[in-house]
């Protein structure tokens, strides 16, 4: 270790503590950091610790709290800002997170498709931790790769790089669906499914095909707008042969599509079709008839993503949350029209 050239009336930098002990200033950071375990050795920590003893350094604390990610900061990745469901996942985030003394910046990934383009690349440390609700499964690899914790909402729970899982019961969400309109006397179906490569729809999917062995069913996917339903559903209400009796949707949005494209087709719904869907936000009551639906508590998702993300910021152990979720039976949805 040798000593620098003296600083008249100049604080001692990092830098000079590098200088000092013969390290990098990587080094230094990691040793006063209190991160150097397993990266360097202890005698050169011990070095790094005695240099900066001798020249009296201080480290910059509001400089430290931001690479440190003390900003009390949580930031929210979103597929869209256009879904209201993800309006009130924030709501919930952040009412917990206000609760103590946090704050949540919300960030849309564009389509949920990824990869995700990280908004703070230059001040990601001024983060404390993530939330990403309903994201794509590669959509998270620029936030994977950091040392901030991970919160994943609506999302496959093997997955790895989390440090816990919130889930809705959808899979729940989807046999209730199917009961339901089975016990009506349908038995010829159309799954309007989300053209979003997501776990939750794959979830979906898988269900819906296990509930209606032994059923017909066809699949068509579409964008999650009302104007690709209502699109997509025409053609496939159109097509040749046997009508579906019930449209099986994976959100309101395309279950609204589905209703416009059923009345341009001349069809009553629910006298001739039959149309279900799925988040029961707004627009489910919006629409005439409105939505049977399955009910999925956002706001609570929400509460409880961002407690796992404080708990986990808190040291304590991972684990998985399940939230259970409810059929809201309407006017879109009834008995299966006579053959």
């Amino acid at each position: 270790m040798h000593t620098p050239e003296p600083r008249t009336g100049t604080r001692p930098t990092s830098r000079d503590v590098a200088r000092t002990a013969g390290v990098s200033q990587a080094t230094v950071s990691l040793v006063l950091g209190d991160k150097w375990r397993g990266r360097v050795s202890e005698r050169t920590a011990d070095t790094v610790r005695a240099a900066a003893r001798e020249l009296g350094y201080r480290p910059n604390l509001a400089a430290r709290n931001l690479r440190l990610g003390r900003t009390r900061t949580a930031l929210l990745v979103v597929p869209a800002l256009t879904n209201e469901f993800f309006a009130h996942v924030y709501t919930g985030a952040a009412a917990v997170a206000a609760d103590h003394g946090f704050g949540v910046v919300l960030y849309p990934s564009p389509d949920g498709l990824g990869p995700a383009r990280d908004p703070f690349a230059s001040a990601q440390a001024a983060l404390d931790g993530v939330l990403a609700s309903s994201m794509a499964t590669d959509a998270l690899d620029a936030f994977r790769g950091s040392d901030l914790p991970l919160v994943m909402l609506d999302s496959d729970p093997a997955g790895p790089g989390a440090a816990a899982h919130v889930n809705l019961d959808v899979a729940e969400g989807m046999r209730l669906v199917t009961a339901h309109l089975l016990a009506l006397g349908h038995r010829s179906f159309l799954h309007l499914a989300s053209a979003a490569p997501s776990w939750t729809f794959d979830v979906r999917a898988a269900t819906l095909a296990e509930a209606l062995r032994g059923s017909e069913v066809r699949t068509v996917r579409s964008p999650l707008t009302v104007a690709a339903a209502r699109e997509t559903a025409a053609a496939a209400l159109a097509a040749p042969g046997p009508r579906p009796t019930a449209v099986i949707c994976d959100d309101d949005i395309l279950a609204a599509g589905v209703c416009k494209a059923a009345r341009r087709l001349g069809l009553r719904v629910p006298e001739d079709l039959s149309v279900t869907g799925f988040d029961d936000m707004a627009l489910a009551t919006a629409v005439e008839p409105e939505l049977t639906t399955v009910r999925l508590p956002a706001q609570e998702f929400g509460r409880r993503g961002m407690e796992a993300l404080l708990a986990a910021l808190a040291g304590e152990p991972a684990r998985a949350d399940v939230l259970p979720v409810e059929l809201v039976p309407r006017g879109s949805t009834g008995p299966a029209p006579a053959v």
